[in-house]
């Protein structure tokens, strides 16, 4: 046998590699092909090739595993148990671009399904690897790092401090400062999935000067981007009263509302998220958003959406007006009841009917005009229709039941009041009653004293 003929036998076993390889990542990208390469034992099989002496093979061979480990937790269970992870993991400091972008993904699908899998990630020692990645000078693989760091971060605020503890949050900083929009949205994402947990892990995020960059972001176009960047503003400023006040601090007033028009329905809902977190922290907070034209701006925006786009701006509603009667007063000026009410009506959700209930009950809680500015919009028999609807949620109930009780506890309105009557249940009933004899009782004392002679009739 010729020397050429031995070297054949090699050239057909890489290509038959190859093939192999590039039709099973191939085959990974169809749900219904899964289950039967998972019984075929391709997780075996593709283990000693991502070792392969041929880069394109190990490459390969990673991505097949990312896709298959993405696609549920006994997938990637089998990723870990398979021991792969620690060659991952060591390829990861050591090979080129394409395969560290490649394992970087293996990692992230694997992490993502629970915080077991993502912790089985930090113990094997990735974290380190990872942050190293995020200092790459190939964006690419700077954005699989940090898309694999975000959804390790995700789960809970552990793996976020693991997170924190081995330098990522620096280094993810640097990288919203890079051009590329997509690693920008990864790393603002990450940023955004570490402050979610707690006041500490959010204070590590502002610490690293995160808060002015997010701001200048506010108004890039890129609609995903803009999502993401409000988005993690809302996760900071949900804290703490300190946290609110430094996001507010950045100047992102009057400019986050104009992402209330915005054309992206999801930028709409981030932007409202966000002005809820600020407002529900203190009257101070609120009367800010209020004299920046935001209330007034999130009652068109609720207007100009459904369903659970606007359910942010209807919390933000009753988180001012639960603040005080003049703020109360603001949302009333700037025709926030006749909108609530809409909702309360229109939207076939119970958990956003349910929030226009709450929203409309601290409206309405405060003093007689308050009360009878809900009432005239006809309101009252809607909420008491879905008090006693047994096709309402418990939720949906209680929360319409506390808002009739606090709205009718000061409303003087009799045309309001009179329909409650005949079809309100005793509970209900006792504070119509009340309400009643507090307008009533008043003005017959006077009649009374008048025909006796003790009062003038004049008034």
């Amino acid at each position: 046998m010729s020397q050429r003929q031995v070297l054949q036998v090699f050239e057909q076993y890489q290509k038959a590699r190859t093939q192999f390889v590039q039709m099973v990542a191939e085959l990974a990208t169809r749900p219904q092909n899964i289950e039967t390469l998972q019984n075929a034992g391709v997780m075996a099989l593709l283990r000693p090739l991502l070792l392969d002496v041929v880069p394109t093979i190990q490459q390969t061979a990673a991505l097949a595993l990312g896709r298959l480990a993405n696609y549920n937790d006994d997938l990637a269970e089998a990723v870990v148990k398979g021991d792969i992870l620690p060659q991952l993991v060591y390829s990861l400091a050591e090979q080129n671009r394409f395969y560290k972008k490649a394992a970087a993904f293996v990692l992230r699908a694997v992490g993502k399904h629970s915080p077991q899998l993502a912790q089985a990630i930090v113990d094997c020692g990735a974290l380190d690897t990872l942050v190293i990645c995020l200092e790459d000078f190939d964006p690419g693989v700077k954005e699989a790092a940090a898309w694999a760091l975000g959804y390790i971060a995700r789960h809970n605020a552990e793996l976020s401090q693991a997170v924190v503890d081995a330098g990522a949050v620096p280094l993810l900083v640097l990288c919203i400062q890079e051009p590329e929009i997509a690693l920008k949205r990864i790393a603002v994402s990450a940023l955004s999935d570490i402050a979610k947990h707690s006041p500490e892990l959010a204070q590590t995020v502002v610490d690293a000067g995160v808060i002015a960059h997010l701001a200048q972001m506010i108004l890039n176009p890129d609609a995903k981007l803009k999502r993401q960047v409000l988005s993690a503003l809302s996760q900071i400023a949900k804290h703490s009263v300190d946290l609110a006040e430094m996001v507010v601090e950045a100047e992102i007033f009057p400019v986050v509302l104009t992402c209330l028009k915005d054309k992206d329905e999801y930028v709409k809902k981030n932007s409202s998220t966000l002005i809820r977190e600020i407002a529900k922290h203190t009257p101070e907070l609120s009367q800010l958003i209020v004299n920046a034209g935001g209330v007034a701006a999130v009652i068109d925006c609720i207007g100009s959406c459904k369903g659970n786009i606007r359910l942010p701006g209807i919390m933000l509603l009753g988180y001012v007006a639960a603040h005080s009667e003049n703020l109360a007063m603001a949302v009333i000026i700037s025709k926030g009841v006749p909108q609530l009410s809409l909702c309360l009506s229109e939207e076939p959700e119970d958990h956003i009917k349910a929030a226009a209930a709450w929203a409309l009950g601290h409206i309405g809680r405060h003093t007689p005009e308050h009360a009878r500015a809900v009432a005239v919009t006809n309101t009252l028999p809607v909420l008491l229709s879905l008090y006693m609807s047994t096709e309402s949620s418990e939720d949906l109930q209680v929360k319409s039941k506390k808002a009739i009780k606090n709205i009718l506890q000061k409303c003087t309105y009799l045309p309001a009041l009179e329909p409650f009557l005949y079809d309100a249940p005793p509970n209900i009933l006792k504070h119509v009653v009340g309400q009643f004899s507090k307008v009533l009782f008043p003005w017959i004392f006077r009649n009374t004293s008048a025909e006796s002679g003790q009062l003038s009739t004049t008034y």
